[in-house]
């Protein structure tokens, strides 16, 4: 039974070669401001790594590696294939992203603090206005990558989770 398994995993695996296999982050550029911003940002690599659809438009396939990096204050996606070959690299602007994600995480700061004392019905209203606010980044994201990158619904979720990592990493680190 188990070796049926790693058949249809291996078989998964070769069908879907549009995707990201690896998600590297330029510490120069993207440093984390200590260990609990560290951990949102291998939490959402993880994520997004363990199930993905992530296409290069006119390019035949994958599977890719991202580097992401940040010169002057907007986003790199620098794509490659696993052997390191150049596919594509590209930059994206952070400012239309930056009221999204502010809205973001002071709606994940409201759902922490309800936990502790708020009613079930009251937690789940305001978890429901921060999916809303995911999602509207998720759109946001997937709109920016448009005739760029070929990205589903989830996956663009993803990438909009690891996008908030960074920032938060970034943002609350000293000087800034």
């Amino acid at each position: 039974m188990r070796a049926r398994f790693q058949s249809v995993q291996i078989l998964a695996e070769v069908m879907t070669d549009n995707r990201l296999i690896s998600v590297e982050i330029d510490e120069e550029t993207l440093s984390s401001s200590g260990p609990d911003a560290e951990h949102e940002r291998r939490v959402a690599i993880f994520d997004l790594i363990e199930e993905n659809q992530f296409g290069v438009i006119d390019h035949e396939g994958g599977p890719y590696v991202l580097h992401l990096s940040m010169m002057e204050r907007k986003l790199v996606f620098d794509i490659r294939l696993e052997d390191g070959t150049n596919v594509h690299t590209f930059i994206l602007s952070i400012s239309p992203f930056r009221g999204i994600i502010r809205d973001y995480f002071m709606i994940c700061e409201s759902y922490y603090s309800a936990i502790k004392t708020q009613s079930p019905h009251q937690i789940e209203a305001i978890d429901m206005a921060r999916r809303g606010i995911h999602n509207e980044g998720s759109t946001l994201f997937a709109e920016r990558l448009e005739g760029k990158i070929d990205v589903d619904f989830d996956t663009s979720r993803r990438l909009f989770t690891l996008i908030c990592a960074l920032h938060a990493g970034t943002a609350r680190s000293p000087g800034n």
